[in-house]
Protein backbone atom coordinates (compact mmCIF):
# COMPACT_ATOMS: atom_id res chain seq x y z
CA UNK A 1 0.00 0.00 0.00
CA UNK A 2 2.86 2.81 1.00
CA UNK A 3 3.91 1.85 -2.62
CA UNK A 4 0.56 2.54 -4.26
CA UNK A 5 0.37 5.91 -2.36
CA UNK A 6 3.57 7.27 -3.36
CA UNK A 7 2.83 6.55 -6.96
CA UNK A 8 -0.22 8.13 -6.62
CA UNK A 9 1.91 11.17 -5.14
CA UNK A 10 3.96 11.55 -7.42
CA UNK A 11 1.62 11.59 -10.63
CA UNK A 12 -0.29 14.20 -8.66
CA UNK A 13 2.71 16.29 -8.46
CA UNK A 14 4.20 15.48 -11.94
CA UNK A 15 0.47 16.43 -13.61
CA UNK A 16 0.49 19.44 -11.35
CA UNK A 17 3.87 20.18 -12.79
CA UNK A 18 2.70 19.48 -15.91
CA UNK A 19 -0.57 21.82 -15.85
CA UNK A 20 1.17 25.05 -14.26
CA UNK A 21 3.85 25.17 -17.37
CA UNK A 22 2.15 27.98 -19.94
CA UNK A 23 1.56 26.96 -23.44
CA UNK A 24 4.05 27.62 -25.72
CA UNK A 25 3.42 29.47 -28.95
CA UNK A 26 4.57 26.31 -31.78
CA UNK A 27 6.88 28.70 -33.47
CA UNK A 28 8.60 29.27 -30.42
CA UNK A 29 9.92 25.54 -29.70
CA UNK A 30 9.43 24.39 -33.26
CA UNK A 31 13.60 24.49 -33.16
CA UNK A 32 16.52 25.33 -31.49
CA UNK A 33 16.99 28.45 -33.89
CA UNK A 34 13.46 29.36 -32.79
CA UNK A 35 13.42 28.85 -29.58
CA UNK A 36 16.95 30.67 -28.82
CA UNK A 37 15.51 33.32 -30.69
CA UNK A 38 12.31 33.67 -28.33
CA UNK A 39 14.61 33.73 -25.55
CA UNK A 40 16.24 36.60 -26.49
CA UNK A 41 12.78 38.78 -27.67
CA UNK A 42 11.46 38.11 -24.16
CA UNK A 43 13.85 39.78 -22.25
CA UNK A 44 14.48 42.75 -25.22
CA UNK A 45 12.31 45.84 -25.89
CA UNK A 46 11.80 49.30 -24.14
CA UNK A 47 11.39 49.88 -20.69
CA UNK A 48 8.17 48.00 -19.13
CA UNK A 49 6.95 44.36 -18.47
CA UNK A 50 8.22 41.24 -20.17
CA UNK A 51 5.75 38.72 -21.36
CA UNK A 52 7.09 36.25 -18.12
CA UNK A 53 4.07 33.64 -19.18
CA UNK A 54 5.69 33.62 -22.76
CA UNK A 55 9.18 32.79 -21.12
CA UNK A 56 7.92 29.88 -18.78
CA UNK A 57 6.30 28.32 -21.82
CA UNK A 58 10.00 28.27 -22.88
CA UNK A 59 11.61 26.70 -20.25
CA UNK A 60 11.37 23.40 -18.60
CA UNK A 61 9.85 23.19 -14.88
CA UNK A 62 13.26 22.62 -13.83
CA UNK A 63 15.47 25.46 -15.62
CA UNK A 64 18.06 27.16 -13.96
CA UNK A 65 19.37 30.68 -14.85
CA UNK A 66 22.72 31.55 -13.56
CA UNK A 67 24.57 34.95 -14.12
CA UNK A 68 28.55 34.90 -13.67
CA UNK A 69 30.61 37.67 -12.61
CA UNK A 70 33.12 38.90 -9.86
CA UNK A 71 32.04 39.87 -6.20
CA UNK A 72 33.04 42.51 -4.22
CA UNK A 73 36.60 41.21 -3.34
CA UNK A 74 37.16 40.60 -7.43
CA UNK A 75 36.89 36.63 -7.13
CA UNK A 76 34.76 34.41 -9.49
CA UNK A 77 31.27 34.32 -8.31
CA UNK A 78 27.62 33.59 -9.49
CA UNK A 79 24.31 33.08 -8.73
CA UNK A 80 21.81 30.93 -9.24
CA UNK A 81 17.70 31.42 -10.09
CA UNK A 82 14.60 29.65 -10.86
CA UNK A 83 12.61 31.52 -13.38
CA UNK A 84 10.51 32.65 -10.98
CA UNK A 85 13.37 33.88 -8.52
CA UNK A 86 14.62 35.51 -12.24
CA UNK A 87 11.65 37.00 -12.93
CA UNK A 88 11.18 38.48 -9.92
CA UNK A 89 14.89 40.27 -10.01
CA UNK A 90 15.13 42.07 -13.04
CA UNK A 91 11.34 43.10 -12.77
CA UNK A 92 11.74 46.03 -11.58
CA UNK A 93 14.92 46.86 -13.70
CA UNK A 94 13.20 45.79 -17.01
CA UNK A 95 9.86 47.84 -15.94
CA UNK A 96 12.33 51.36 -15.60
CA UNK A 97 15.00 50.54 -18.14
CA UNK A 98 15.21 49.75 -21.94
CA UNK A 99 16.90 46.32 -22.92
CA UNK A 100 17.54 44.99 -25.77
CA UNK A 101 19.93 41.78 -26.23
CA UNK A 102 21.26 40.53 -29.68
CA UNK A 103 22.65 37.32 -30.57
CA UNK A 104 25.44 38.63 -33.19
CA UNK A 105 27.34 34.83 -33.20
CA UNK A 106 26.27 30.68 -31.89
CA UNK A 107 28.40 27.77 -31.99
CA UNK A 108 26.26 24.89 -31.43
CA UNK A 109 26.72 21.04 -30.47
CA UNK A 110 24.21 18.57 -30.54
CA UNK A 111 24.45 14.55 -29.54
CA UNK A 112 20.88 13.30 -29.73
CA UNK A 113 17.88 15.37 -28.20
CA UNK A 114 20.68 17.80 -26.15
CA UNK A 115 22.17 21.03 -27.73
CA UNK A 116 24.37 23.10 -26.11
CA UNK A 117 24.50 26.52 -27.44
CA UNK A 118 27.60 29.47 -27.19
CA UNK A 119 25.33 32.25 -28.05
CA UNK A 120 27.16 35.48 -28.25
CA UNK A 121 25.48 38.45 -27.45
CA UNK A 122 25.63 42.42 -27.07
CA UNK A 123 23.64 44.45 -25.25
CA UNK A 124 22.03 47.65 -26.02
CA UNK A 125 19.94 50.19 -24.16
CA UNK A 126 18.29 51.28 -27.75
CA UNK A 127 18.58 49.58 -31.08
CA UNK A 128 19.79 53.02 -32.75
CA UNK A 129 23.04 52.97 -30.30
CA UNK A 130 26.19 53.08 -32.02
CA UNK A 131 27.75 50.68 -29.71
CA UNK A 132 26.88 47.73 -26.99
CA UNK A 133 26.98 48.61 -23.88
CA UNK A 134 27.88 45.10 -22.55
CA UNK A 135 29.04 41.96 -24.68
CA UNK A 136 29.40 38.24 -23.13
CA UNK A 137 28.65 34.59 -24.26
CA UNK A 138 25.40 32.88 -22.79
CA UNK A 139 25.17 28.73 -22.33
CA UNK A 140 22.19 27.70 -22.99
CA UNK A 141 21.36 24.14 -22.85
CA UNK A 142 18.87 22.63 -25.12
CA UNK A 143 16.03 20.01 -24.99
CA UNK A 144 14.09 18.13 -27.43
CA UNK A 145 11.44 16.01 -25.39
CA UNK A 146 7.63 15.55 -25.47
CA UNK A 147 7.74 16.85 -29.04
CA UNK A 148 9.09 20.01 -28.94
CA UNK A 149 12.33 22.09 -27.86
CA UNK A 150 13.11 23.36 -24.07
CA UNK A 151 15.21 25.47 -22.45
CA UNK A 152 16.97 23.38 -19.40
CA UNK A 153 19.44 25.80 -18.15
CA UNK A 154 21.48 29.57 -19.04
CA UNK A 155 24.41 30.64 -17.92
CA UNK A 156 25.92 33.90 -19.08
CA UNK A 157 29.98 35.51 -18.65
CA UNK A 158 29.98 38.96 -19.83
CA UNK A 159 32.93 40.50 -21.43
CA UNK A 160 35.71 42.28 -19.20
CA UNK A 161 38.56 43.70 -20.34
CA UNK A 162 40.84 41.14 -18.92
CA UNK A 163 38.25 38.37 -20.00
CA UNK A 164 37.83 39.17 -23.73
CA UNK A 165 35.44 37.38 -26.13
CA UNK A 166 37.77 34.90 -27.93
CA UNK A 167 37.76 35.16 -31.93
CA UNK A 168 36.36 31.72 -31.99
CA UNK A 169 32.60 32.85 -30.31
CA UNK A 170 32.76 36.42 -32.62
CA UNK A 171 30.68 36.95 -35.64
CA UNK A 172 32.37 35.87 -38.95
CA UNK A 173 31.77 38.79 -40.38
CA UNK A 174 33.10 41.31 -38.61
CA UNK A 175 30.81 42.63 -36.75
CA UNK A 176 30.88 42.86 -33.14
Amino acid sequence: MPRIACLLLCVSFLARNAQAQEEPDSADVASVDAIITALYDVISGPAGPRDWDRLRSLTTPSCRLTPTGRDSTGAAAHRTWTIDEYITAVSQYFDSNPFYEVEVARKEERFGNVVHAFSTYVSYRSLDDDAPFQRGINSIQVLFTRGRWWIHSVAWQPERPDLPIPEAYLPEDGNR
